[in-house]
């Protein structure tokens, strides 16, 4: 039984799942808005404001913390400097998940999800 089992396995092992969402993640800081699978949106979601909520604090501490869970310290410095800061006056929140059509090809459901913008 699969009690309390709460994310979402995608197939694949815990390291290709943590690879998976750090490059979705990644794309969304980069461009604001991704298109993807329901699932993936729906668990990129907590992944992605988690990393807006320490990056609001904008210290030394919370920027080393971003940069090794995402590795990739262009990616960290646009959060740091540039995503976090329209953000703090809101307590969470950060991203919106659109529903869209079903894929053609294996009928996915489908959604985009993007940053809002304040």
């Amino acid at each position: 039984m699969r009690h309390h089992n709460a994310n979402r396995k995608f197939g694949r092992k815990t390291n290709q799942r943590r690879a998976l969402l750090r490059s979705l993640a990644r794309e969304l800081f980069l461009h604001g808005k991704i298109v993807t699978t329901e699932a993936k949106a729906k668990e990129l979601r907590p992944y992605a404001e988690e990393l807006i909520t320490i990056a609001r604090q904008n210290t030394v501490h919370s920027r080393r913390q971003v940069e090794s869970r995402m590795a990739n310290n262009t990616i960290s410095h646009k959060l740091s400097n540039i995503i976090a800061p329209k953000y703090l006056e809101v307590n969470g929140g950060y991203t919106r998940i659109i529903k869209l059509d079903r894929r053609p090809s294996d009928g996915s459901k489908m959604a985009a999800i993007e940053l809002i913008s304040k």
